[in-house]
């Protein structure tokens, strides 16, 4: 019973911080200035830390696929790679509306049908796997 109240309280709390950090992303699409002040993030900020923030955020999403692919979970893999299809889409359109650049929109576009082809395939792998 001890390992069943322990997972559902790290459930719970990596639910929590997932929520969260949801939010906080909400938040800075809703209400940059505001989001920017309340964490510490001058405005206008200085180019070069939004360069930082978003070489950390890829970073540890990196470590994070090479983890799930390491330890073959497909079903993490294909959920990864799902929303990261839908984030690629979604940096498409906001490159489209900024700059429109068209090798800066394919290349996002590109990105997010290989992370929906793959994500699907892993997911095909989670099915099979689990029915055996």
């Amino acid at each position: 019973m001890k390992d069943h109240i322990r997972r559902r309280w790290l459930q719970g709390l990596a639910i929590a911080a997932g929520v969260a950090l949801a939010l906080i992303g909400v938040r800075f699409g809703l209400m940059p200035r505001s989001a920017a002040r309340f964490f510490g993030i001058d405005m206008p900020p200085d180019p070069a830390h939004l360069h930082y923030v978003v070489a950390v955020r890829d970073i540890w999403l990196g470590v994070l696929i090479i983890a799930f692919a390491c330890w073959r979970d497909w079903r993490a893999l294909a959920l990864w790679l799902g929303l990261g299809a839908v984030i690629c889409f979604a940096d498409a359109l906001i490159v489209a509306h900024a700059t429109a650049w068209l090798g800066s929109i394919a290349f996002h576009m590109a990105s997010g049908i290989y992370c929906a082809m793959l994500g699907f395939a892993c997911w095909r792998e989670h099915r099979r796997e689990t029915a055996t």
